[in-house]
């Protein structure tokens, strides 16, 4: 009886070993990372050559455009004036480009500073700006 017990016993004591060291490998497969920090300088490898291929240039008027301005000046909200709306625009393109430049870069009434694209550039906010002239005159 007692070696019937002693037996079930390290069964028991098998099995909850192997639970717990599934359940430990679970846990690090959870926690383990996802990525790495590279500085610049350091060799990072596939990180490297990444950054490399995604900056291989400024962007035209009309990719920021697309992916910054669209969102307002297609549709007119918080007051923006929709590109190729010569009416909206003409007044504005009067003042020239220093000054549309100046407040696309800084910020003009409802709008942020570079309509919240951080990632743009100054040349290629003047590119948009551009771009957004040529189409509503």
């Amino acid at each position: 009886m007692k070696r019937v017990l002693a037996v079930v016993l390290l069964g028991f004591g098998l099995a909850a070993g192997a639970a717990l060291a599934s359940v430990e490998d679970e846990i690090r497969s959870r926690i383990q990372p996802i990525g790495n920090v590279c500085l610049q300088g350091e060799e990072c490898g596939e990180a490297a050559a990444a950054s490399e291929t995604a900056s291989s240039g400024p962007r035209s008027g009309g990719e920021v455009y697309d992916a910054a301005c669209m969102a307002c000046h297609t549709t007119g909200a918080a007051g923006a004036p929709v590109i190729g709306n010569a009416d909206q625009w003409a007044s504005r393109i009067d003042k020239g480009m220093e000054t549309l430049t100046d407040h696309a870069i800084n910020g003009f009434n409802a709008m942020p500073a570079k309509g919240g694209c951080s990632s743009c550039s100054d040349e290629e906010i003047v590119a948009a700006i551009e771009h957004i002239i040529a189409q509503s005159q």
